[in-house]
């Protein structure tokens, strides 16, 4: 189910202007068996350092998203997935100021391996209310879908 479009800090102008490409991403929701789920922080260097996510990456030409959840998630942190255990969850169109992006978001709950931080960013298993900060624009939605299907009321995450 793709939800209505979320627009990320409207007051700054749309880098490509309207006629923007859509990226394809595939997001990841790793949750543990006692219910938390990682957050990652995005790398210095890159668009929105510092603030917290849920891992993943693009998709490259030809790859379905649990191929691109697979292959992001043995980049990013060293772990190995399966991807036939890959289903998608929900998908949310994010406009940022530098694209366009349908965010695929799937529900991760058997991986093997330990992780590492391959990007240097920081990593935390969190539960509701998050105490993290900044959170990324398109992770906050997912906060509240977990919110709902935990019965959790109130703010999800800090600001």
């Amino acid at each position: 189910m793709i939800e209505p479009l979320l627009v990320a800090d409207g007051d700054l102008a749309r880098v490509g202007g309207l006629e923007r490409a859509v990226v394809d991403v595939a997001v990841g929701i790793l949750i543990s068996a006692d219910g938390r789920f990682l957050l990652t922080s995005r790398p210095a260097g890159k668009v929105y350092a510092g603030f917290w996510e849920f891992p993943g990456g693009k998709l490259e030409s030809g790859e379905t998203v649990a191929q691109a959840l697979a292959r992001e998630l043995a980049e990013e942190l060293g772990i190995a997935l399966n991807p036939a255990d890959v289903q998608l969850w929900k998908q949310q169109m994010v406009d940022y100021p530098h694209a366009l992006v349908r965010l695929n978001f799937c529900k991760v709950t058997v991986w093997q391996g330990e992780l590492h931080m391959r990007e240097q960013q920081q990593a935390a298993w969190q539960s509701l209310p998050v105490s993290v900060s900044p959170v990324l624009p398109g992770t906050v939605p997912v906060l509240a879908w977990l919110a709902q299907e935990q019965g959790f009321s109130g703010a999800t995450h800090p600001g």
